[in-house]
Order: structure tokens, then C-alpha cells, then sequence
């Protein structure tokens, strides 16, 4: 009788409890990300000094891209997000690590992409990324990174990287890949001017 007195109450508030709990809604098919065209192949590395290195920082992003959906620029002056389409993380912190692994794999240089405050390269690379995202007037995806370079001893360089893929449709299925062409365009762009 005393193990049913007991079990009673511990059933009774794990009812009421399970009313109170929403678990979200329907999780999407699939989620986006960025692929790298090149990667370095397993067991690469590379060494030098920090004035040889590169830091890379997470760009700053306006709050239409600041969440993981591809926003859809219907006009100036409106703005919606394309149904179904969630990246798997924010776009900025995408965009570094694919930032991070074009400049990797095409220059052979340290390239640090972590937020580790004790590695210290005399070369930062840092930016906005001004837009990554749907152009519904044009049919077209577009990326636009402004890049900020900043060198120990050699001052501060800024440069518009853009690239921009047509006759796109305004569907999950042509949008995720488009990006990621025009993110990995954008990311060649930088790695040929960073050197």
C-alpha cells in the first residue's frame, strides 16, 4: 500500500508536467550548410611564425543574417525568409570556416579560426557580410562581404568582395546550392587578395 501512496504522487506530477512541455515544431528535412570546392586532405599542416599567420574572425553580420534562415529580399523596403531553408549554424560563422579553409588550402599559411585569445597572428581578417541571401528581382542569390585586413605595422586595407548567380528559383532545393557557389566564389576572391 505505501509503494502505491508513493508512486501516486510522482505519476500525477509527471502528468501534469508532460501538459507543460512543448518539445517545438516539426524539425525541417535538412538543414544548409557551406562546402568548401577545396579542402586540405587529412594530415596536412602547415607552420611558421605569427608574423606569416592569419586570423580569422567571425564578420559581423545585420540582424536580417544574424539567424539561420536565407532571407529573401522582395523589394527596398521588404524582406521575408525563404520557406524551409535553415542553415545548420548562423551564415557568418559559416562563411569563416569556408573562409578559412579556401585560404588554407590555396596559400599553405597558418590559418587560425578559432576565437583563442592567447594565439596572437600579426595578420587579422575581419569584415561585414553585407548580404547572403535571395534577391527575389532578379532571381538570383548574392553574397557581398566587405573585408577588413589589418597587418602589424602595415596599417589597415578594406575591399568589396561580391558574387552574385542568376536564374536562380526561389525554392530550397536551388537556393542552398547557389549560395554555397557564390559563398565559395567570394571566399576565392579574398584568398587570391589576402595571398
Amino acid at each position: 500500500m505505501r509503494a502505491t501512496v508513493r508512486t501516486f504522487p510522482a505519476l500525477a506530477a509527471l502528468a501534469a508536467l508532460a501538459g507543460c512541455v512543448s518539445f517545438g515544431s516539426e524539425p525541417p528535412e535538412s538543414l544548409l550548410t557551406l562546402t568548401p570546392t577545396a579542402a586540405a586532405p587529412a594530415g596536412s599542416g602547415a607552420s611558421g611564425s605569427a608574423a606569416g599567420s592569419l586570423a580569422i574572425l567571425v564578420p559581423e553580420a545585420p540582424a536580417r543574417l544574424d539567424v539561420v534562415r536565407v532571407p529573401v529580399q522582395i523589394d527596398g523596403a521588404t524582406l521575408a525568409y525563404l520557406k524551409d531553408a535553415v542553415w545548420v549554424d548562423k551564415p557568418a560563422r559559416l562563411f569563416r570556416t569556408l573562409l578559412a579553409e579556401t585560404i588554407r588550402t590555396r596559400s599553405g599559411r597558418v590559418v587560425i579560426d578559432s576565437d583563442d585569445p592567447a594565439l596572437t597572428p600579426s595578420t587579422r581578417l575581419r569584415g561585414v557580410l553585407r548580404d547572403f541571401g535571395y534577391d527575389a528581382s532578379s532571381s538570383s542569390v548574392v553574397v557581398r562581404f566587405d573585408a577588413i585586413r589589418e597587418t602589424s605595422g602595415r596599417g589597415i586595407e578594406t575591399r568589396r568582395f561580391e558574387s552574385v548567380v542568376p536564374g536562380v528559383a526561389p525554392e530550397t532545393a536551388a537556393v542552398g546550392p547557389a549560395l554555397n557557389r557564390a559563398a565559395n566564389d567570394v571566399a576565392g576572391q579574398v584568398a587570391d587578395w589576402v595571398g
